[in-house]
């Protein structure tokens, strides 16, 4: 079985990072563009999109910055999915970077898949 590859996306957003992280790291703001539903027992996440459902474990978080999962279907070791909050120091712009592994012919179909997300994100916060 291949290995998985690693790549990220930056998105550019209109909103704080304290706003954002909220839309990231918690039950609620996750329901409100990443899947139907999300519930959470400690770090274990549980996402529900129309009848089937996934879970993901917390591996780590900077409050306001990071947020890191890792699907717990996903057998296979250094594989997550983050989102990153990076401001810029001279603009204050801030970007939102995603970074997930897919299988090497799948990297397109993620960063659509991210795309979309992120596009109902941005909806949903009026960033």
């Amino acid at each position: 079985m291949a290995d998985k590859v690693k790549y990220s996306i930056e998105f550019i957003m209109h909103s704080s990072p304290a706003f954002l992280y909220q839309y990231l790291s918690t039950p609620d703001g996750l329901s409100e563009w990443f899947a139907d539903n999300v519930n959470s027992r400690s770090d274990v996440y549980t996402f529900l999109w129309d009848g089937s459902e996934e879970q993901a474990k917390r591996l780590s978080y900077k409050t306001n910055e990071r947020i890191k999962y890792k699907w717990l279907t996903d057998e296979e070791e250094g594989t997550f999915f983050e989102f990153k909050i990076v401001v810029d120091d001279l603009t204050s712009d801030v970007s939102l970077i995603v970074t997930d592994f897919a299988d090497d012919d799948e990297v397109d179909e993620g960063k659509m898949f991210w795309e979309n997300q992120i596009s109902e994100l941005k909806q949903t916060i009026g960033a």
